[in-house]
């Protein structure tokens, strides 16, 4: 039963993964607007209902790694090590992948073309908007449950850390925290992407990026400590 159970599962995600590549492939030849769900089905060889059982919104077919995102924080922060705190994680979390070149980085040679395709799409512009407010509720979510308090009375959206207990009147530590994590990492993100527009080497940014994402959850972790 494991094993058929198991086999299932990587058939889910290989399809998972074909139709998001095929529909990867064909936004960034044409834009996102400009291709439509059936097109995308047609193209990966499944029917447009199998696209939406995966996908329920065109939009996350390209920005398909979310889902990946709330599993790695979640795991950083709850099998973090001992004396560890949450913000340490995350900053060993995303250094980490950094220095890996992980896809979920967000610098890589090749990466000005999906920046390209989001830009170009309102849709995408605000999905993207949309997503970035959920993975702060996800982090929100995830400090309370380290914490053993309720973030300002929110648990956090579908895909967080799930329901937390209040242990007493709500805190809003964690949405601070929550908020100046997305901030910082946003901030150091976007500039990334300016240098690597205007012609900086990519290397050369990656390496710029690590150092001054390091130094931005560092003042993070002291600000919330002051908090």
């Amino acid at each position: 039963m494991t094993e058929t159970l198991g086999l299932r599962e990587r058939k889910k995600r290989q399809t998972r993964s074909l139709i998001s590549d095929v529909a990867s492939g064909l936004f960034m030849q044409r834009g996102f607007d400009n291709v439509t769900v059936a097109e995308v089905a047609e193209a990966a060889g499944v029917s447009t209902k199998t696209v939406f059982n995966y996908f329920p919104r065109k939009e996350d077919l390209f920005l398909d790694r979310y889902p990946e995102a709330v599993e790695l924080v979640t795991q950083a922060v709850r099998e973090r090590a001992d004396g560890e705190s949450p913000l340490a994680a995350l900053r060993r979390l995303f250094l980490g992948m950094l220095r890996e070149g992980h896809p979920l980085g967000g610098i890589a040679p090749g990466y000005e073309v999906f920046w390209q395709v989001i830009l170009d799409s309102p849709a995408l512009r605000a999905r993207t908007r949309e997503l970035v407010e959920e993975f702060e509720g996800v982090l929100a979510g995830l400090f309370a449950e380290a914490a053993g308090s309720d973030p300002a009375g929110s648990a956090g959206p579908a895909g967080s850390a799930g329901p937390v207990e209040p242990a007493g009147p709500a805190d809003p530590a964690p949405r601070l925290a929550a908020a100046l994590v997305v901030a910082a990492y946003r901030a150091v993100y976007v500039a990334s992407i300016d240098r690597i527009r205007a012609g900086d080497p990519v290397h050369d940014v990656i390496a710029d990026r690590m150092v001054l994402l390091d130094r931005a959850l560092l003042a993070v972790e002291r600000a919330v400590a002051a908090f």
